[in-house]
């Protein structure tokens, strides 16, 4: 009875310990952490040349909307929008 209980708790534990291996086999967390720290690593250091091209592309499209706003002001018969605001109603 006791051999028996004890050879079926020693298959049970080397089954789970067969799993385990094979799970780490196939999912290998160390392998993902390692991955996730290096990209990390990565954003953080490009983080200022990517501040740098947000705001380059901000200041362009700043740049084209002022330039239509006042080209729209320009060809407006109505002389109180010269280059104030957008005329919605073109």
């Amino acid at each position: 009875m006791l051999r028996e209980t004890l050879e079926m708790n020693i298959k049970r534990i080397l089954d789970f310990l067969i799993y385990s291996k094979n799970f780490l086999i196939r999912k290998n967390p160390l392998r993902v952490l390692k991955e996730s720290v290096v990209e990390g690593i990565k954003d953080f250091l490009t983080m200022k040349k990517k501040l740098k091209m947000a705001q380059y592309r901000l200041n362009y499209h700043r740049h084209q909307f002022n330039k239509m706003e006042q080209l729209i002001a320009e060809n407006n018969q109505h002389s109180f929008l010269k280059g104030n605001n957008l005329n919605e109603t073109r």
